[in-house]
């Protein structure tokens, strides 16, 4: 196939590297002819060292790059051109005008795509004479790496368009995933519930960034917690694209910004590339403060309460802690409650437990060595430090498990967290932009997340997950946790969240 691609920027040379690699012809252009020549040059570094390290050989970088064509004119006549991938700047004025100059020159036949990551296809394709030869085909960055391409159909592409994208992307080696024409497409639309709820937890003085990036690695097995990832992102580029996504959707409740971002982007403290975010960085830059050591007494008697309460004590006991078996705890002893989906001060309060001793267990199954203790305002501080200290017993040989702190919430930092990944995956599933399988392929590949929200969703089960939601949304209030249709109907059915189920249309 033969392919034009428009704009040379860090999108462009992927796009072109990744489809010249895989075997098309690549014409690469843009309105500075400087860009074409500096793409060129990175993608042959790119070549070579792909070479170097033994990924490819030599004859095929050169095959490659033979096939890598520098365009003078992006509105050359192109007769032999089939596909045209657009990478310009992200504004719709911009685009519209490039893809209407392509109608120009080249075959009716060609098919247009567009990049954007953030704009609407149909908009984009509103422009032109013919908006049915328009699709959305968005990469990732670094594209060679990134493997998955989101497929975006505007209301008016040709049906034949999407299928033929789809199977071009994965003749080249990466993974593609069919999206509605939504705001923040597939990708960035489901990692909204991470970042938004990690935000309303340091809204809520829960824990602090560092703390919360703990618990969201060792707890939930994320590769970067929340704050690294808008660090690593930009927080001005991370911050926008919340609010696009929240005003797409008419200020969807599950979506909120949080009041804290538009500070810190209008201050300059947007991660990385400026020094200085959640964390500093540069020369000099220590990175998050050290948790501090654990120094209470791990030998103080302690009395596991509430109905979730089984399996720490069991884990407790085999690590020779002191565990008291009566009915209620004794005066010395501090109390541990396991709570899901609601507060440590509720089960104080339902079970009659000493509210300056008795503190909160996430039983959330953790993917590290950290456990989190939550501590309610009445905590009585030494208390606390012996809790900390008997939670961080592991049994003979094992290291102590680190022990995170964090102050009393619904659900707890690692729950929320869950709870809000796959809220927004299932209303994304519940209308339709994509189907589950899609969701999880293009999360896992796209994010990073150790498994896909709903295949995650079904390791805790559809009904413990509808208790979870339920709890939060009883105990808060806040819309932003009301359980989803989607997890509500399939807990009731007893089917997985992943199953899409039977349509109306199946059934005609």
């Amino acid at each position: 196939m033969r392919i034009r691609i428009v704009g040379a920027g860090a999108m462009g040379r992927g796009i072109a590297q990744w489809a010249a690699v895989a075997g098309h012809t690549v014409e690469l252009c843009d309105v500075r002819t400087e860009a074409v020549t500096a793409a060129v040059d990175f993608v042959r570094s790119m070549l070579e060292r792909a070479v170097h390290k033994g990924r490819m050989s030599s004859g095929d970088a050169a095959a490659a790059l033979e096939r890598l064509i520098p365009l003078d004119d992006p509105w050359a006549p192109g007769p032999e051109v089939e596909l045209v991938v657009e990478a310009v700047r992200e504004d719709l004025d911009t685009k519209a005008e490039v893809f209407g100059k392509l109608e120009g020159a080249l075959p009716e036949s060609a098919v247009f795509a567009t990049n954007t990551s953030s704009l609407s296809v149909t908009r984009i394709a509103a422009a032109l004479r013919d908006p049915g030869r328009l699709a959305g085909l968005h990469f990732f960055n670094p594209v060679p790496l990134m493997k998955i391409v989101e497929v975006v159909p505007g209301a008016a592409t040709r049906p034949e368009i999407p299928p033929a994208l789809t199977a071009l992307v994965e003749s080249c080696g990466h993974r593609a995933v069919t999206v509605a024409d939504t705001p923040g497409f597939l990708v960035n639309h489901a990692g909204r519930g991470l970042v938004t709820e990690a935000l309303a937890l340091l809204e809520e003085s829960v824990a602090d960034p560092a703390g919360i990036d703990r618990i969201a690695r060792d707890v939930l097995g994320l590769r970067m917690g929340p704050f690294e990832l808008m660090d690593l992102t930009g927080l001005d580029v991370t911050a926008a694209v919340i609010d696009s996504i929240w005003e797409g959707f008419r200020h969807e409740d599950r979506l909120r910004p949080s009041y804290l971002t538009p500070n810190r982007v209008a201050a300059g403290l947007h991660g990385r590339k400026t020094g200085q975010g959640w964390f500093p960085y540069g020369s000099g830059a220590t990175g998050p403060a050290a948790e501090s050591p654990v120094t209470g007494d791990a030998g103080r008697p302690v009395f596991v309460a509430g109905p979730e309460g089984d399996g720490l004590r069991s884990a407790l006991n085999a690590a020779g802690a002191t565990v008291e078996d009566g009915p209620e705890p004794s005066a010395g002893a501090v109390v541990l409650v396991p709570v899901w989906g609601t507060t440590v001060a509720a089960a104080v309060s339902a079970l009659g437990l000493p509210g300056a001793r008795t503190f909160g267990v996430d039983p959330l199954p953790a993917a590290g060595r950290r456990r989190v203790l939550s501590v309610t305002p009445a905590a009585d501080p030494v208390a606390a430090r012996d809790a900390r200290a008997v939670l961080a017993r592991a049994g003979e040989g094992q290291e102590p498990y680190a022990v995170s702190v964090v102050r009393d919430t619904a659900g707890s930092v690692a729950q929320r967290l869950l709870a809000s990944i796959v809220s927004v995956a299932a209303s994304i599933a519940e209308r339709s932009l994509a189907t589950p399988a899609d969701i999880d392929l293009a999360v896992t590949t796209g994010l990073g997340y150790p498994a896909g929200p709903l295949a995650w969703g079904d390791r805790i089960g559809a009904a413990r997950l509808l208790e979870l939601q339920r709890g939060l949304h009883s105990t808060t209030g806040d819309p932003r946790h009301r359980p989803t249709r989607w997890v509500t109907e399939r807990a009731q059915l007893g089917l997985r969240l992943t199953d899409p189920g039977t349509a109306p249309a199946d059934c005609v």
